[in-house]
């Protein structure tokens, strides 16, 4: 009976392994995060491409967003630098996580100044070996936070 108990515990800690070993720590999904942002603000569209799904959406309150806005968007972005801090991820699918963090940005799009600071979120979704988002939202903090 021990040496079935040991047999099942050792199943049960392997399967563990396994299902953490699929998806990714806070730290790599952060990098993913900033890696899309990095690209957007580099208006290099082929790395954005290889971090975000070909059909993403996104929300801000201008309205609704897809990757074809966001790549016209992203010629109008003049972004000087832009620090992703209290980052979260959470997830009870293998294939999906969904992050919450906070942008502060400095830069202008179309000439007006968009400095300030952005509440974000994203959805990423494994994709073959890859993690890519599939959906993103920020919106600029009020005066009150």
């Amino acid at each position: 009976m021990k040496k079935c108990m040991t047999h099942v515990m050792v199943v049960l800690f392997g399967a563990i392994a396994v299902s953490s070993a699929a998806t990714p720590d806070k730290a790599a999904m952060e990098g993913k995060e900033k890696a899309a942002w990095q690209a957007f603000k580099d208006k290099n569209e082929a790395e954005f491409k290889k971090v975000v799904d070909k059909d993403i959406r996104c929300v801000y309150d201008t309205g609704a967003s897809n990757m074809a806005k966001e790549l016209d968007a992203m010629k109008k972005w003049d972004m000087k630098s832009f620090a992703i801090s209290d980052y979260d991820i959470f997830s009870d699918e293998k294939d999906v996580i969904v992050s919450t963090y906070t942008v502060k940005l400095e830069g202008t799009f179309d000439g007006k100044d968009m400095s300030g600071t952005y509440n974000a979120g994203s959805v990423w979704k494994k994709e073959g070996n890859n993690w890519l988002a599939i959906f993103h939202t920020n919106i600029k903090q009020g005066a009150g936070q």
